[in-house]
């Protein structure tokens, strides 16, 4: 009996023929480079939990911006650390804030770098919740006027791009909507669309000095980011922000939801990006340091899949070592 003609190994018999039928490919331009600002002058800090991870200053971040552009990375994505919190995490909104002031320094000092900005309350509340509370409950809809603030805010800093990640329901238009009246059309609003209730965000929270403070009555997130069990919920998520004016929507985090990323990327046009979270990050670089896998490997592999699923912009850790990499698949 014959060997049947198709033999599928026929289009992995070298790296050269492995590389020319390859279906995904991930370049420098699908990716975003989280970095975290606080006030103050001359800080470059490690980040404890997050390797090769720091906390700059608006002065100190701009060097790194630089460095970032010249491997071609194209956007950041800015985290902002205030001085003092309160229960509106008012320090936010200021003209004075971390963020604000870091991506005057950036847009001046690298203008074609695209500038992304968070859009959260958390790690500027006493709380360490994303949004104000009241009763023992998050006030939505006071939230959302906050965030408003916030992203006007950032956008009259210079910022190309908002990032609402507070999972409030209706934000995306109270922000779209607070841009549009003070001239601001054409900064786009990339939204945390389905952002879940995740074990993952561990380091970040670290980083960020944003967690939740359990004597509120609220010791966790999850009344209003989503419940990992919800697939068919995230796709109504994502519907309602891009019909409320979002330009990009997110998936975050990215490893455990693949499926939801792939499912977007079926049912909508516009771009989706995926968050490659801290502790995925931070699972990669343990298991490197301990000697259990190729640390190079696994990035590629992990950033390969996300693109896989759909993903057209990675916001991760990674993007620096993705850009410096002579790694690839052979």
């Amino acid at each position: 009996m014959a060997f049947p003609n198709t033999r599928m190994r026929r289009l992995r018999v070298s790296g050269s023929m492995r590389r020319l039928v390859r279906e995904t490919t991930v370049t420098v331009n699908n990716l975003v480079y989280p970095l975290f600002v606080r006030k103050g002058n001359r800080i470059k800090e490690p980040i404890k939990s997050m390797a090769d991870c720091f906390h700059f200053s608006p002065d100190t971040i701009v060097k790194e911006a630089e460095d970032i552009a010249k491997l071609g990375i194209p956007a950041v994505l800015l985290f902002g650390l205030p001085d003092k919190k309160d229960k509106t995490g008012s320090e936010a909104w200021s003209e004075d804030g971390a963020v604000q002031d870091a991506v005057r320094r950036i847009k001046k000092a690298v203008p074609e770098l695209i500038v992304i900005t968070d859009v959260c309350l958390c790690a500027y509340t006493s709380t360490g919740h994303c949004g104000v509370i009241k009763d023992a409950q998050i006030d939505n809809d006071a939230t959302c006027e906050l965030l408003a603030k916030i992203s006007l805010s950032h956008a009259q800093a210079g910022a190309d791009i908002v990032a609402p990640s507070d999972m409030m329901d209706g934000r995306v238009k109270a922000i779209r909507e607070a841009l549009e009246a003070n001239s601001f059309k054409d900064v786009a609003i990339m939204s945390y669309s389905a952002k879940f209730a995740s074990a993952f965000y561990g380091p970040f929270r670290d980083a960020a000095e944003s967690a939740p403070d359990a004597s509120t009555g609220l010791t966790d997130r999850k009344t209003y980011q989503m419940d990992p069990a919800n697939a068919r919920q995230a796709l109504a998520e994502i519907a309602l922000d891009i019909e409320e004016g979002a330009d990009i929507v997110m998936v975050k985090p990215a490893l455990p939801y693949l499926d939801i990323i792939a499912n977007a990327r079926r049912r909508f046009d516009c771009p989706i990006a995926a968050y490659n979270v801290s502790g995925e990050y931070m699972m990669v670089c343990s298991a490197a340091q301990a000697g259990l896998v190729d640390k190079d490997a696994a990035m590629l592999e992990i950033l390969t899949a996300i693109k896989r699923a759909g993903a057209d912009i990675i916001i991760t850790y990674f993007a620096k070592k993705m850009a410096q990499s002579s790694s690839k698949f052979v």
